[in-house]
């Protein structure tokens, strides 16, 4: 190649050169380039590195659930859902859990020889009712670390019938707790009443006053009351007492029954306020009662139920003066 082409070359290459930037020079003065003042989507991240999680909604108090809990339908759900990790017979032996008989008011380990968690084995003092409450709702919750795989009972009147149930696996079953929640704070006088706020129960005498012997006979039947006892005057012991004649007469008022000494320490007359305590729940009335029956939970049907008894008598007891 000679010196005139290479000239040439050398000439295409420079011209391109300019070329490419004087076209760019151009351009960068007539576009400008502008950036928006904010972006066309806005994405808010919300900051988590002060956020807290919500604190669980405290349990309801275990008393009034307790005061309305079915024995049988917690001895039922126990057969059903926890007879397969524990036995609840008196000396029964530990299956993957302990045995269970006279757990409320003992220990929390309180079966000699049984390899409890160390979570455990950290809590103190007895299985009271609202320590009960607290691990049969989540007992990975309540002692973290525990070998029980068991989520909990999440239904509040179903955990309180299982607890009640738990009661009553005892010589001498611990008192129920009292069956009303505290009271609430009283609001200002003259404030109107919050929606939905709970009234004052009427009492056995105003009940009375309207009951219904007729309605409280059928409820004696309905109740399965004529299973354990009769009442006709003279009638024979059963499971239960003859209830002829009760309104009135001594606690322990069938001479040659075998009745509980909870009941024989009771003393005294079966009035109406002490029928009525009695038959809203036997268990919280006089505790180590033999009595199984859990109650009847309805004020009208409990208060035609005493009228029925009142009748059965020569000379039935007078109703409480109207008030």
């Amino acid at each position: 190649m000679d010196s005139m082409e290479v000239n040439k070359a050398i000439a295409a290459v420079l011209v391109a050169g300019i070329t490419f930037f004087v076209a760019g020079t151009i351009g960068a003065n007539l576009v400008t380039e502008t950036r928006p003042a904010k972006t066309a989507i806005d994405i808010q991240v919300p900051d988590t590195s002060s956020s807290k999680p919500a604190a669980p909604a405290p349990l309801p108090a275990i008393g009034p659930l307790l005061a309305k809990a079915d024995l049988k339908a917690g001895e039922d759900y126990v057969k059903k859902v926890c007879t397969a990790c524990h036995t609840f017979d008196e000396g029964g032996k530990a299956g993957v859990g302990p045995n269970l008989y006279g757990i409320v008011g003992d220990p929390h380990a309180h079966m000699q020889g049984f390899s409890y968690s160390d979570a455990l084995k950290s809590k103190k003092g007895p299985w009271t009712y609202d320590e009960l409450n607290e691990w049969l709702h989540q007992p990975s919750a309540y002692a973290p670390g525990t070998r029980m795989s068991f989520p909990g009972i999440k239904n509040d009147q179903q955990r309180a019938d299982v607890i009640d149930y738990l009661h009553t696996l005892s010589h001498n079953p611990e008192p129920l707790p009292p069956a009303t929640a505290p009271a609430p704070t009283p609001p200002p006088a003259g404030a109107a009443p919050a929606p939905g706020a709970a009234q004052a129960q009427p009492t056995i005498d105003t009940l009375l006053a309207s009951a219904d012997p007729k309605a409280g006979e059928a409820d004696t039947k309905k109740l399965g009351c004529i299973a354990c006892h009769t009442f006709n005057q003279g009638g024979n012991v059963l499971i239960g007492p003859n209830l002829y004649g009760v309104v009135g007469r001594d606690q322990a008022h069938v001479s040659g029954f075998d009745y509980s000494p909870a009941l024989k320490s009771k003393g005294g007359k079966w009035t109406y306020d002490q029928l009525d305590k009695w038959l809203t729940n036997p268990a919280a009335y006089a505790p180590g009662t033999r009595m199984t029956f859990v109650g009847i939970k309805n004020p009208k049907e409990r208060a035609d139920v005493i009228d029925y008894l009142r009748t059965l008598a020569a000379n039935p007891e007078p109703l409480p003066a109207k008030p």
